[in-house]
């Protein structure tokens, strides 16, 4: 089994321009523009990345977590990146829904 939690949480800041395994799949990217966290996997021959978020707006254990919830979805044979497809076109549909109704709600009041 791979080592997981490579990168101590007081040596992010300080590590160098370029991409960095924490373990497990989920590596850092320290970049000039600003840094990110992202998920590398492979599923069915491809080498797939999904992207976790930016290390301003995620911390490591925030990271952590999503890595660990992306590696129990490839256990169960799913692919993270199109569970988190589908999740958000679900909740496109609901948004839509309840947009709908709140305009409808409005005109009747506004009649």
């Amino acid at each position: 089994m791979r080592a997981l939690n490579r990168l101590p949480a007081t040596a992010i800041k300080s590590l160098p321009l370029g991409k960095h395994c924490d373990g497990g799949g989920l590596w850092l990217n320290k970049r000039n523009e600003g840094s990110s966290w992202f998920f590398r996997y492979t599923i069915a021959g491809h080498r797939r990345e999904m992207g976790l978020g930016s290390l301003q707006n995620v911390g490591l254990k925030q990271a952590r977590d999503l890595a660990e919830k992306c590696r129990t979805r490839l256990g169960d044979g799913l692919d993270p990146i199109k569970q988190k497809d589908k999740q958000l076109r679900e909740q496109s549909k609901l948004d839509t829904t309840l947009k709908t109704i709140a305009l409808q709600a409005f005109e009747s009041k506004k009649a």
